[in-house]
């Protein structure tokens, strides 16, 4: 019977990561949807919202100018009863100025109604009938036979570019408005010059049409600007409202981490006090039972057990202690005693510490100081829990047989430095963040026997951080971890320069009382006695 292939060996790919899109990105997009969803319901291919506001300006500038209007209405009145019946220049002059109230009726209507879609189409329906037959009245009234004079056709031709000016430029937010009023205004003048039948009708015809196709450009333009400024503003809007409601969610954030701080803190203030009061009595009573000092067990296994329990407590009793250290570093109640430290010192007596432990392990630690090294200025407790970290750390994830450097000396700006490298595991790249923070462990920690809170780095450089040093680490898998620690040149004794002003004595300088014959031969004493020897 024949055996079964073997089955390829089938490797899963790790999947990529979503990447999330970047905040402009999400917006643009989601302006671009906004924008088309507003297009397909505006009549104008704007906002609705813009599409009232500009309205809206229409109106406004209508009532703004309306004694404008009013006085250009009158004054044409007057200027043509001079070539016309006075009547009928009355009758036009009244007609155009109940329009214009009507216009200005319907603005104020508009201005005072509550905005929406409906209402918005209606009222730019009736906003451009309104401009159709206002430049239809001025069409009545502008029609004259071309061709009398040059100075007929000269202030026709005026009149045609004051009313298309004023028309386009109070219609520049509605610019089919502006078309309905300037529009028959400028067929009207260009026909009537065109049947004049002579070559300067004929170019006042073109100039007619030149003057409205420029003013229609115009009209436009502005409009364009209009509606950029709406756009500029509801981005601004927008985007304060973004803003505004990022900071409430981050206030909200942030309460609650405060509260949640303060909950913590007191959970552990209170827990600290709990934990150690009966922690106390059961490394004392443990000590006693594995002493033996009341007499010796019956079974010698309870001696073992005994220590164990000993063993487990004085464990539990530091990593109380390391979550509270890292408890006041957070929240800057951590206070340094700060003296005279030897770098060199501390480190000798941490390895001196360890020594056994490593020992034990079969590992040696190799010690590399500079001699002749000064003194620094820090907390000599804190820099002793920085080298005991490290240094217990390093011996933790060295196997048997490996190697530990204790370096110490200077740094190219002056200042003094400590170096634990050793031969151990190494810690992935993508694993050092992890590992630095709060209660963070690598795979290698995770597998190892010797479990830990995940709060020796991150003590350490929270301490040598508050010293204004700086934390290194430095790893490759399977080849080893190393960990630098600066202090600065400020914290070097010898670099503290000495003091300027002069001690003050201590005792007081004798006040010699002189005599009377001293007295005498000092005031017969010449004053320039340099260089005679007196």
């Amino acid at each position: 019977m024949s055996n079964p292939a073997e089955k390829p060996e089938v490797v899963q790919l790790p999947a990529d990561p979503p990447v999330a899109a970047p905040v402009n990105t999400r917006r643009a997009a989601a302006q671009r949807v906004r924008e088309a969803r507003d297009r397909l319901t505006s009549t104008s291919g704007t906002r609705p919202a813009f599409d009232t506001e500009l309205l809206r300006q229409y109106a406004q500038t209508r009532m703004s100018a309306s004694y404008v209007v009013m006085l250009l209405v009158v004054a044409t009145g007057v200027l043509f009863g001079f070539w016309m019946h006075v009547i009928a220049a009355m009758a036009w002059t009244f007609g155009m100025l109940c329009i214009h109230a009507v216009i200005i009726r319907n603005c104020r209507r508009f201005l005072a109604v509550q905005p929406s879609l409906a209402a918005t189409r209606k009222w730019r329906t009736r906003f451009v009938l309104l401009d159709l037959l206002y430049g239809l009245c001025w069409t009545a009234i502008l029609i004259h036979p071309a061709g009398l004079d040059v100075v007929s056709n000269t202030m026709m031709m005026f009149l045609m570019l004051l009313v298309i000016a004023v028309s386009s430029m109070l219609a520049a937010s509605l610019p089919i408005a502006a078309l309905a009023a300037t529009a028959p205004v400028t067929a009207a003048i260009a026909l009537n010059f065109v049947l004049g039948g002579t070559f300067d009708t004929y170019a006042l015809a073109m100039l007619a049409l030149a003057a409205e196709g420029y003013f229609a450009l115009l009209a436009h333009r502005l409009h364009s600007t209009t509606l950029a400024t709406l756009e500029a503003r509801a981005e601004k809007d927008a985007l304060i409202g973004e803003l505004e409601q990022a900071k409430a969610i981050s206030d909200e954030a942030r309460h609650r981490a405060e509260s949640a701080n303060v909950a913590k803190s007191r959970f552990l203030a209170q827990m600290s006090h709990e934990l150690r009061t009966p922690l106390n009595a059961i490394l004392g009573f443990s000590e006693v039972m594995k002493s033996e000092i009341f007499g010796a067990h019956a079974v010698p296994v309870y001696k073992e057990y005994s220590a164990d329990i000993h063993n487990s407590g004085v464990h539990l009793l530091n990593l109380i202690n390391e979550i509270l250290d890292l408890s006041r570093i957070e929240a800057g109640r951590y206070e340094l005693n700060e003296e005279a430290v030897s770098l060199v010192h501390v480190v000798a007596d941490c390895h001196h510490l360890l020594k056994l432990r490593a020992t034990s392990r079969g590992i040696t630690i190799h010690e590399v100081f500079e001699q002749g090294m000064p003194r620094i200025w820090g907390d000599e407790r804190a820099t002793r829990q920085i080298v005991l970290n490290l240094l217990s750390n390093s011996i933790k994830f060295t196997p048997q047989g490996g190697d530990i450097w204790l370096k110490v000396g200077w740094t190219a700006s002056g200042g003094q430095y400590l170096s634990v490298k050793d031969t151990g595991s190494g810690i992935a790249e993508d694993e050092i963040p992890i590992v630095l923070a709060s209660f963070g462990q690598g795979s290698n920690s995770i597998k190892s026997a010797e479990q830990g809170a995940g709060l020796g780095l991150p003590i350490a450089k929270s301490l040598i951080d508050m010293h204004g040093g700086t934390f290194t680490l430095k790893s490759k898998l399977r080849i080893g971890t190393e960990v630098i620690v600066t202090f600065p040149p400020e914290r070097v004794m010898s670099a503290l320069a000495p003091m300027a002003e002069e001690a003050p004595p201590l005792q007081p300088e004798p006040v010699i009382i002189a005599t009377a014959d001293e007295k005498r031969r000092a005031r017969h004493k010449p004053i320039m006695s340099a260089g005679t020897g007196l």
